[in-house]
């Protein structure tokens, strides 16, 4: 049997008892009710008699008479007609009048009149009145027992009694009356506890989805153990949108603090992610807090109900960093397979020569490359890089920017001394701006540029990457992630060049881990923000600097990054930027955020 099934019997039977034991209650109380009516009525008729005057004196000389009265003469006596017409006109069963003897004087049975009654009448002799249920020789009946005074001015002893009885068909006559009012709302209550009872299985049902109890614990112990067991992130919210459920890697991951009952509105997540959630949809590279996440939101629904959503939310960033820095490895792979091209090349002619028999030739050659050194990068100002981890870095770009007809160079005034000692978040920034601005150069007209300016800045390492490209509209959400379908129909191919994917987000994510940042110093837009007096308008006056005569990029994006505490402070560097003239040494203080 289900459990809801049980539940609406247990509930039912409980109204039954409840009911049957009211029901009962009603009646005794009722039966009470009626029997004490019956003996107030007769006590009430009783005493009527009793003080009447003729009964008082007719009493009181029948009693004083030594014989005993005849029951000829007390047939036709008056005590015997007035009590006839108190029995016709009150409906009670009898009325008798007796005399200090217990001499019935007065009696619905005329053969009985002369002599003493059945029942016990020294008590009322006494004083007393009694009202009770006796047995009498008319049968059982509710009477009432009053004495009766001598008139007054006589004396006070009692000269006789006046009993009056009603029969129980008479008392009870109302009985089933009553009983039939207590079993119609008997059967009234059943009705409703049994709707009820309905009612309520019908609702346990609908928010158990017509699960038993069992299932539900089975359920609850699965969830536990799903939950707590899964590395991803799990809310599940109500067809309200409402958070039912949250584990703790999601409280984790988004940042919430006791999120049961609030809307991810109200809890402040990233936009993204309600409209993933709104939409039913995944969303892959949301950048939320410190982390770049991925998200999938499922609607749930159970017999064409819609129970609601479950987001799942997986942690992206370290997956993100590192395919940022395997991108890089993969640039920096390129360019060694440009220099080992290059250098197979110089070989080639080496052992050209040798076979032609001109060794003089061959020689002179080979120490004019000795003299060379190594393959060069085709970066200008490069060797103004002192690290050699980003000086492979921009050279591996500039190859593949080469590939792609863009020219990369380092800004003029770059000043870089100083090596560096955290080397993957660098990477992954750098790397994402040239790429960027790559791009965009790409997207712009001739002649296609990008400058990179490096400047040391005590342990910080400030950046600034300008491109020739056609510059971002300033309505573009360069650090928010957004699917490129979006939007597409109302912006030009120009304004869908920067901010694609993750690169910018997580660049900026990278950089404020370490308490800098990386922003857009000037967009290249007429239509877009133009930068004030401050730190941003140095920054872009830096980057112009570094391109100055033919090295001067063209109007574009510039973008500006500060990664802190990522470089090894030497003495070298602080007696260099102390020496060097002002406009050059110092220019990375100008482009703080």
């Amino acid at each position: 049997m289900r459990f809801a099934t049980r539940v609406v019997l247990l509930q039912t039977a409980t109204a039954v008892a409840v009911v049957a034991v009211c029901a009962v209650v009603f009646l005794l109380l009722g039966i009470q009710q009626l029997r004490a009516e019956a003996e107030t009525s007769a006590l009430n008729i009783a005493r009527t008699l009793a003080v009447d005057p003729q009964v008082r004196a007719d009493v009181t000389e029948m009693s004083a008479d030594p014989g005993t009265p005849s029951a000829a003469e007390l047939r036709d006596g008056e005590l015997q007609r007035l009590a006839g017409a108190v029995t016709e006109r009150t409906g009670t069963l009898f009325v008798v009048i007796t005399d200090d003897h217990g001499i019935r004087l007065a009696h619905p049975d005329a053969d009985a009149l002369g002599q003493p009654v059945s029942t016990d009448y020294r008590e009322v002799l006494a004083g007393k009145e009694v009202v009770t249920w006796e047995q009498g020789t008319l049968g059982v009946s509710a009477r009432a027992k009053v004495p009766v005074l001598p008139p007054d001015g006589e004396g006070t002893a009692p000269v006789g009694e006046v009993s009056v009885g009603f029969e129980p068909s008479s008392v009870f006559s109302d009985l089933p009356t009553l009983i039939g009012g207590i079993v119609a709302a008997a059967g009234v209550a059943l009705l409703l506890a049994a709707l009820s009872a309905m009612l309520l299985r019908r609702r346990w049902e609908r928010l158990t989805l017509g699960l038993q109890p069992e299932e539900l614990v089975a359920l609850v112990q699965n969830q536990a153990a799903v939950l707590d067991g899964v590395g991803d992130g799990v809310v599940a919210l109500d067809a309200d949108g409402m958070v039912r459920l949250c584990n703790e890697t999601a409280r984790e991951l988004l940042d919430l603090a006791d999120p049961e009952g609030k809307s991810l509105a109200a809890l402040g997540v990233a936009p993204d992610i309600l409209v993933a959630v709104r939409e039913g949809t995944a969303g892959d590279g949301i950048v939320s807090g410190g982390r770049v996440l991925y998200v999938d939101a499922q609607p749930v629904r159970r017999d064409g109900r819609d129970l609601g959503t479950v987001l799942i939310v997986r942690d992206r960033t370290d997956l993100m960093a590192l395919s940022e820095r395997l991108e890089t490895v993969r640039a920096m792979t390129s360019a060694l397979r440009v220099q080992r091209h290059e250098f197979a090349n110089r070989l080639h002619v080496a052992v050209g020569l040798l076979d032609a028999g001109r060794g003089p030739e061959a020689r002179e050659f080979l120490g004019e490359q000795l003299q060379r050194g190594p393959v060069d990068y085709p970066v200008e100002n490069i060797d103004l890089i002192g690290d050699a981890l980003l000086h492979a870095l921009i050279g591996a770009h500039a190859l593949e920017a080469g590939e792609r007809g863009v020219r990369l160079s380092v800004a003029a005034d770059s000043l870089l001394l100083s090596p560096l000692r955290e080397v993957e978040d660098v990477a992954a920034v750098l790397g994402n701006l040239v790429d960027n601005a790559v791009r965009a150069a790409v997207a712009g007209s001739e002649p296609r540029s990008v400058s990179v300016g490096c400047y040391g800045d005590g342990p910080d390492l400030v950046l600034t990457v300008s491109d020739s490209g056609p510059g971002v509209a300033s309505d573009v959400g360069l650090f928010h992630r957004r699917e490129s379908s979006r939007d597409d129909s109302s912006r030009g191919e120009t304004d869908r060049i920067h901010g694609l994917g993750v690169g910018l987000p997580l660049s900026r994510e990278l950089a404020r881990r370490r308490g800098g940042d990386v922003w857009l110093i000037e967009s290249g837009r007429p239509d877009a923000d133009q930068p004030g007096p401050g730190s941003a308008q140095a920054a872009g006056s830096a980057a112009d600097r570094g391109a100055s005569g033919t090295d001067r990029v063209a109007s574009g994006a510039v973008f500006g990054a500060r990664l802190r505490d990522v470089l090894e402070t030497t003495p070298l560097e602080v007696t260099s930027l102390e020496t060097a003239p002002l406009e050059t040494a110092h220019p990375a203080k100008d482009v703080a955020p």
